[in-house]
């Protein structure tokens, strides 16, 4: 059950330099005032807002601004209306891509995906195109460092918390669950004394489409960066690896 992955690993590697960046602080408001709006303001019975809270406080968002954006989203509704949208299509070399989006002008923000989609080679295509190549799951980002278990170990401790698979990175273990399962889990590594260092809810791939061509992976990640820097995307999801020949001209 437990894999690596070349692209997560410099996936991660670059999310977690780009949670320094301004930008990062305005797409973490939304995502406050919309989970406060969807579950009430109260973390303890808002999975979503505490994990929302959780994820501001580990790029030094100040607490006041994490309250006013709990306050904005469970207030009267004044202010922005915020939809959440999904957008799905092709970047190049046939691979699927899916985007999780926070707007407050759907037309505005399907006319700069279909404009970003293709500047950068690839196509925005129907609802429904690319999602039956994706699942909903949970996903939990569990640090190695420090960690006393092996591999194995930590394969069966997941199991046992009832995570569904795992998979192995460079810095840090995958666990996946049934998105109605991630609380639990997550509790269970707690008490185990796991760090915990994400926890969301992502669309997986099915099955992975390896690159091995350099330029058709720039290409591809050129896209992805395009996506993720736009102020309405939460999240861009690919069925993309990298393979294992060309990953080292990937990391930074």
């Amino acid at each position: 059950m437990s894999g690596h992955s070349k692209w997560a690993n410099i996936k991660h590697k670059k999310a977690r330099a780009d949670a320094q960046k301004g930008q990062a602080f305005t797409k973490i408001g939304r995502e406050l005032v919309v989970a406060a709006r969807a579950g009430g303001p109260d973390p303890a019975n808002n999975f979503r807002l505490k994990l929302v809270i959780e994820k501001a406080k580990a790029i030094n968002i100040p607490n006041d601004n994490i309250q006013r954006a709990i306050q904005k989203g469970a207030g009267s509704g004044e202010g922005e209306n915020y939809e959440e949208l999904r957008y799905e299509g092709y970047a190049p070399g046939g691979v699927a891509v899916m985007v999780n989006i926070l707007t407050d002008n759907r037309n505005r923000t399907a006319g700069e995906m279909r404009h970003i989609f293709s500047k950068n080679g690839g196509n925005l295509g129907e609802t429904g195109c690319v999602s039956w190549m994706f699942k909903e799951k949970g996903q939990l980002s569990i640090s190695r460092e420090g960690l006393k278990t092996d591999e194995d170990e930590f394969l069966l401790l997941a199991l046992d918390a009832g995570a569904e698979d795992v998979e192995t990175e460079e810095e840090s273990f995958q666990v996946y669950t049934d998105p109605a399962d991630m609380e639990s889990v997550r509790q269970a590594l707690l008490d185990q004394s796991m760090a915990v260092e994400d926890a969301a809810v992502n669309l997986i791939p099915e099955n992975k489409i390896e690159i091995a061509d350099p330029d058709q992976a720039s290409k591809i990640i050129k896209l992805i960066d395009a996506l993720d820097e736009h102020d309405d995307v939460q999240g861009v999801f690919t069925n993309f690896e990298l393979a294992e020949a060309i990953a080292a001209e990937f990391e930074e």
